[in-house]
């Protein structure tokens, strides 16, 4: 077998956990051909959209496009039994790429932004995810996260709605969004009120600003993790890799873990560790955390 080969049978065979990944970001294009289905859409329609993001490549000019693309995407999930459909062949995907254990974003803001019962739809995502993680022999749990360029009234009633659902598996509260136009600094004391409601804390920074919206993050909101923010291997920082908007971006966590080995030449024991970083990193009783860890030191022996 090949080096390149065997590598690629070794990061399969690693079991993974993944911590920054939005759900709708994750719907593939054949979720949404089945969506198409479903709903009676025309045909011609989703086909030239779905041939569309292809040809795109999807390459986005700036973040702003992202976002509109992003928003584009959450526009296709009309009812709680869309995001019900989209949570079950996420998790397929995930299992079949050795994946244990994920904490999926709900971007519960944009649900609300679209005048969706967000408790209907949680609630039918969280079921198919109960259902699916059955089937699969795996689990996920949920971070809501809230758009902060919507403002501070607009946080606050998605962190209420995340306090509300910790019992069925709302791990964390976040933001996302432009950073710019939503400062860290507006919403110090809407973090303080989540950590005081037993949520985790995360952030997206370093996204679409510089090295002080990390700062601002860790300082004023003390946020626990930080997506996006550059981390350092060499500096002795806890690094975990993701794949955030894996649709949207053409990648997976299994070829996220690929490219690193290929691009920055990292060993087999150094992708070992980066998996044990995530699952030392998750929101999870610390007992689950080390029966992660042993099965990923059971998979590198």
């Amino acid at each position: 077998m090949s080096p390149t080969r065997e590598l690629e049978s070794f990061l399969a065979r690693l079991p993974k956990v993944e911590l920054h990944l939005h759900l709708e970001g994750a719907v593939q294009p054949e979720t949404l051909r089945e969506l198409s289905r479903r709903k009676g859409w025309p045909r011609r329609k989703i086909a030239e959209w779905v041939s569309r993001r292809r040809q795109q490549h999807y390459r986005y000019r700036n973040f702003q496009d992202f976002l509109k693309a992003f928003g584009m995407i959450t526009l296709l999930l009309e009812e709680p039994e869309d995001y019900a459909l989209a949570t079950t062949r996420l998790m397929e995907w995930l299992a079949a790429q050795n994946v244990k254990y994920a904490e999926v974003i709900l971007s519960a803001g944009v649900v609300l932004w679209k005048r969706q019962s967000l408790e209907k739809v949680f609630e039918a995502s969280a079921e198919a995810a109960r259902a699916a993680g059955a089937r699969l022999g795996m689990h996920i749990n949920w971070i809501f996260d809230a758009i902060r360029h919507f403002g501070k009234r607009h946080v606050r009633q998605v962190l209420h709605a995340a306090a509300r659902y910790r019992s069925q598996g709302v791990v964390a509260f976040g933001i996302g969004g432009d950073e710019v136009r939503g400062p860290a600094e507006l919403f110090a004391e809407i973090y303080r009120e989540a950590r005081g409601l037993g949520l985790h804390v995360v952030a997206h920074a370093g996204e679409a600003a510089g090295a002080e919206s990390v700062r601002h993050a860790i300082e004023l909101l003390g946020a626990e993790r930080i997506g996006h923010g550059l981390k350092f291997l060499a500096g002795g920082l806890v690094v975990t890799l993701n794949s955030d908007d894996p649709a949207m971006f053409g990648t997976s966590l299994e070829n996220e873990y690929l490219q690193a080995a290929r691009c920055f030449g990292l060993s087999r024991e150094v992708m070992a560790e980066l998996a044990r970083q995530a699952a030392r990193s998750a929101f999870l009783p610390e007992e689950d955390k080390r029966a992660l860890v042993e099965e990923i030191d059971r998979a590198t022996l």
